[in-house]
């Protein structure tokens, strides 16, 4: 999967780049830099599995 289309997938998530970054313990620099490169099944699935945990939290603080 294409950097832009996970950054599409973050951004219709409704959370933001950065806190997915920290959410994989990451600099959000070192993520933006990623998100130029094709990312691999497993980094998408811990794309995924971040958004997941983000958005659920996002609900609970509601």
């Amino acid at each position: 999967m294409e950097g832009q289309e996970i950054k599409a997938l973050i951004v219709n998530s409704g959370v933001k780049c950065w806190q997915v970054a920290e959410e994989l313990g990451m600099a959000d620099s070192n993520f933006s830099r990623k998100l130029r490169k094709p990312f691999d099944e497993k980094a998408v699935n811990a794309v995924k599995a971040a958004i997941a945990r983000l958005t659920a939290k996002n609900k609970k603080g509601q």
